[in-house]
């Protein structure tokens, strides 16, 4: 059986390379865009099962970012979490309604994250269980 596939969308790459190294120890296979425009393209080549995205990016924030992927058929049901430095205060309400999953701000508990993940994906896949 596959493993589900996560899009990391972060223009930081220590940010990226620490999501990929827990993501994959949880049996997640992971894929990597480190601006706005890659991360469209990357999500139409890669098809992945759920996003993880950072609004504060360049060529084209992720508030862009959330907008094309609801625009588009082919990519409007991945569920995205947003995981930014950006104040919660004015943004998480945009990005939910802008068709966010879930809402962090960094630093997030890894913990919590991982959570939201196993919880937003389908659990056919081994690892996706949340612990009962």
């Amino acid at each position: 059986m596959d493993k589900p596939k996560i899009l990391i969308v972060d223009d930081d790459p220590d940010l990226r390379r620490a999501l990929k190294i827990r993501l994959q120890a949880n049996h997640y296979d992971t894929v990597q865009a480190s601006d706005g425009y890659s991360a469209i393209s990357v999500a139409q080549k890669e098809h992945p099962n759920l996003i993880i995205l950072d609004l504060g990016l360049p060529a084209g924030d992720g508030f862009v970012v959330l907008k094309r992927l609801q625009d588009s058929d082919a990519l409007s049901s991945i569920p995205v979490i947003v995981l930014t430095a950006r104040d919660p205060q004015s943004n998480e309400n945009k990005a939910l309604q802008e068709g966010a999953t879930a809402f962090f701000q960094k630093p997030a508990d890894n913990n919590e994250l991982l959570d939201v993940v196993r919880a937003t994906l389908p659990n056919n896949w081994p690892g996706t269980a949340l612990p009962s």
